[in-house]
């Protein structure tokens, strides 16, 4: 055989061998499966997960077997509330365990605004007499003993400075006696000391009486009695209405009577008084006779179980004979509607008045045995030494001081405090 037969047999025979090798090699592969071109490698067909099995439906619960709540979620699983389910399109809150989040929460309203009441500022003693200390007495004998030594010209100058003051004849006298004998400067200014000495000889005169608030022993059904005199003017009225406030705020129940029946003003402002302090006020008819009206009060007063009764009563000027004779009568008529009535006689005296007051107060006491004095408009005169005539002169305790217009500026008299506000060197 020629050589060209033989190679081209074996070419052949090589060919055929290959295609064979070739189509084992596609039999053994499975359908879909692509070999890469770079390698001859073969690479495990990606594993698809498993599909969960089905859930059965939930069986439900046997008598007395608590419901099934289900695995405990594992460490790191987001847990969800229990509860019920919340409305559609808001967030479920998740709690997980190391990081809590929860659902937005509305803010709650604003706190309601919370009511203030501003009390009333009392005002003090010392301010009721300001004038009295810059303007009386007190700035003229302040300006006497701005010198250094005491000698007959200063105790002149200061003698005619207490003649001047409305603390009486007696009174001055006394004060002045006292400071030629008894006075003992220690050196430096004298004002001070001077000041010093008076305030306490003013105590001597001041502290023997039992000055300031009176003793009220009434009780519901057996009330006391307060029984307010003096002349139109002095601010009677206004003074009772301010003694109501002050006796109401201390616990007390009770009856104002409006007793002058004589002015129907008196009797209008009485009744609006006590619509502003929240106490009852029995009025009569304009003219009606006073003594019907405080008998009627006092029989209303025991009936509504009242402990106090205070009394208005006619103000007309204290030389009208008819008014001391009407004042004796309602004292009596008290007397008889509850015993031992009226149990305090307050009488009203305005302190711009000076001495006149005093010669007011002599008559008033000998009709109706005066208890007490209230002394209104302290804060309106430079007369604030009245206070010493009264209780050097009249012998009459002081029970109150109107130191302002406000309702709160009726002060029960302290004669300590007095005497101190009175000689203040500041």
């Amino acid at each position: 055989m020629e050589p060209s037969a033989i190679v081209a047999l074996l070419l052949a025979i090589g060919l055929a061998a290959l295609i064979g090798m070739a189509a084992v090699r596609m039999s053994k592969k499975k359908p879909g499966r692509t070999l890469p071109e770079e390698d001859d490698e073969r690479v495990a067909p990606p594993r698809t997960p498993p599909a969960p099995p089905a859930k059965a439906p939930p069986q439900p619960p046997r008598p007395g077997q608590p419901p099934f709540k289900g695995p405990p979620p594992s460490p790191g699983q987001p847990q969800r509330p229990s509860g019920p389910a919340p409305a559609p399109g808001r967030p479920i809150p998740m709690v997980d365990a190391k990081r809590k989040v929860v659902a937005p929460v509305e803010p709650p309203p604003p706190p309601a605004p919370k009511l203030v009441v501003a009390l009333p500022v009392v005002r003090p003693l010392g301010a009721g007499l300001e004038r009295t200390r810059k303007e009386g007495f007190v700035a003229r004998l302040l300006d006497a003993f701005k010198r250094g030594t005491v000698d007959d010209a200063l105790l002149a100058q200061a003698e005619e400075a207490l003649l001047t003051a409305d603390i009486g004849v007696k009174t001055a006298t006394q004060l002045i006696e006292a400071l030629k004998t008894e006075f003992k400067p220690s050196g430096g200014d004298l004002g001070p000391q001077v000041m010093e000495f008076f305030r306490k000889k003013t105590l001597e005169i001041l502290e023997p009486l039992h000055h300031g608030v009176p003793k009220i022993a009434g009780r519901a059904g057996e009330p006391s009695v307060i029984m307010v005199v003096g002349v139109n003017g002095t601010g009677k009225t206004t003074t009772i209405g301010k003694m109501a406030h002050f006796y109401k705020n201390r616990g007390h129940s009770m009856l104002l009577a409006a007793g002058d029946t004589y002015r129907a003003a008196g009797m209008d402002q009485l009744v609006i008084w006590g619509g502003r302090v929240g106490v009852p006020v029995l009025a009569g008819n304009p003219g009606q006779d006073p003594a019907s009206l405080m008998f009627d009060a006092c029989r209303k007063a025991v009936t509504d179980g009242a402990d106090l009764v205070i009394a208005d009563t006619a103000g007309r000027l204290h030389t009208n004979v008819n008014l001391v004779d009407e004042l004796k009568k309602v004292h009596k008529v008290f007397g008889k509607a509850i015993p031992g009535a009226p149990h305090e006689v307050l009488l009203v005296l305005d302190a711009t008045m000076g001495q006149n007051a005093i010669r007011q107060a002599d008559v008033f006491q000998q009709a109706v045995d005066v208890t007490g004095i209230v002394l209104a408009k302290l804060d309106g005169t430079a007369k604030g030494g009245v206070v010493l005539s009264i209780a050097r002169d009249l012998g009459l305790p002081i029970r109150f001081v109107g130191v302002g217009e406000g309702i709160e500026d009726l002060r029960p008299f302290d004669p300590k405090e007095f005497a101190e506000a009175l000689f203040a060197t500041d």
